[in-house]
């Protein structure tokens, strides 16, 4: 079974599209409103939903996850839409982002009693946009076109609020009251964007878009344009590279956003300047402070490196060596990896050894993937160790991650049988 970068990143590319889309339009309110933080305090609270719906035994991805994030999510809504004032003394974003902060300190407090707590966390910050499903792709679409609906119908009161509000005030409108309902709208997409990109990928998507596009004028369908295309062209390179590079797709998706938005900035910089020579000249000499810095931490890196190595000791030496064995296949290594397997609690430490023994022995590595595939309880590390099988082998038999061992007794047993074979 040949699998291309298509298999694997048809999923996330769609799912980037769908956010793309109505996250960028989304992102001009925010910046307009000036709430930026507005976005990433949502979604931590809506996290913090989850988390909360965690610590009860109810997994991430699951319907009563989600209606815990959109619980929780409704709340904040609530509270921001309360929290402003036509006289404001306390800027409301003082408050949005003291709501952030709460709420992330509270998802450590409670995360910190509940098993597989790291894991969770880092799910809930980078997400596993990798894994999302074509049918939650839809769920997603669905929704995000009645939001879009929503506000198309509405638009004239949101308009005006985010771009004038004293007008607003004037004309009579109820600010809170559609305050109210822009967050409420704005955290129903937040709560479904949180769950598969992530807090920080969500944040990127709704602020970066939006900033280029203002950058470049100031007409609402032309920022939409521009910030679509651009959401398009980031997610096809970024998802591209994190594929051909091995790296995480959303962190990657996330720093070249910023990427693009820093070339942006430049070139506009240079190209609106009124004497282009020394605009060139202040940017080659930006970049020149830039590559001097740069330079300056790898030498300092490799002097206290250097200074470390002299400062070794025997038995890290042994170590050293211990682990070159271990790359070279050395008949020891299996041994020394089970061993490590077998004292790690982190299970995703353990999918990492396993895979590793994997190389060695293939066999012994897919019965012990198979057997951490039956006693997982997170359904994102089913899809990890899942995707692991997978790649390994070619293999997949119908496994659904988002079911227990029980409900996926059938594709088991067909793995065992599978493993059984090729001893």
């Amino acid at each position: 079974m040949n699998i291309n970068v298509w298999d694997i990143m048809a999923p996330a590319f769609f799912e980037c599209l769908i956010l793309v889309g109505i996250h960028s339009y989304l992102g001009l309110h925010v910046l307009r409103r000036k709430v930026i933080f507005v976005d990433l305090a949502l979604a931590q609270i809506a996290a913090l939903g989850t988390t909360v719906g965690f610590l009860f035994g109810i997994m991430p991805g699951t319907t009563g996850a989600y209606w815990f994030s959109l619980f929780f999510t409704f709340i904040g809504a609530g509270v921001f839409s309360v929290i402003r004032f036509r006289h404001e003394k306390i800027p409301q974003e003082a408050v949005i982002g003291l709501a952030y902060a709460i709420a992330a300190s509270v998802s450590i407090l409670v995360i910190d009693k509940a098993p597989h707590g790291a894991e969770h966390i880092k799910e809930i910050l980078t997400g596993s946009i990798l894994w999302v499903k074509w049918s939650t792709i839809f769920k997603a679409a669905v929704v995000y076109s009645f939001v879009g609906l929503f506000h198309y119908i509405f638009r004239r009161q949101f308009i005006l609020i985010s771009e004038n509000p004293e007008e607003a005030y004037k004309q009579g409108l109820s600010v809170k009251f559609w305050d109210f309902l822009f967050y409420v709208s704005f955290g129903i997409v937040i709560t479904h964007s949180v769950g598969t990109a992530g807090v920080l990928l969500v944040f990127v998507f709704l602020v970066v878009p939006a900033i280029t596009s203002m950058l470049i004028t100031n007409v609402w369908w032309k920022q939409l344009v521009i910030g679509w295309v651009m959401g398009v062209i980031v997610s096809v390179v970024g998802l591209y590279i994190s594929y051909v590079a091995d790296l995480p797709s959303g962190p990657t998706v996330v720093t070249f956003y910023g990427f693009a938005l820093l070339i942006v900035a430049l070139t506009l910089y240079v190209a609106r300047a009124k004497e282009k020579t020394g605009a060139l000249l202040k940017l080659a000499a930006g970049v020149g402070v830039v590559i001097v810095v740069v330079a300056g931490f790898f030498l300092m890196g490799n002097y206290f490196n250097n200074s470390h190595e002299h400062q070794e000791t025997q038995e890290e030496n042994v170590a050293g060596t211990v682990k070159n064995n271990m790359k070279t296949n050395a008949p020891g290594s299996l041994d020394l990896l089970i061993e490590k397997y077998r004292k790690t609690n982190d299970e995703y430490e353990k999918i990492n050894i396993a895979t590793k023994i994997l190389k060695i022995n293939k066999v012994k590595g897919l019965n012990i993937l198979l057997n951490q595939l039956e006693k997982s309880d997170l359904p994102f590390m089913r899809e990890e160790i899942i995707n692991r099988l997978r790649n390994a082998t070619g293999k997949n038999f119908g496994y659904d991650s988002e079911k227990n061992s029980d409900e996926n007794s059938v594709s088991l047993k067909k793995w065992k049988e599978w493993i059984n074979s090729q001893m």
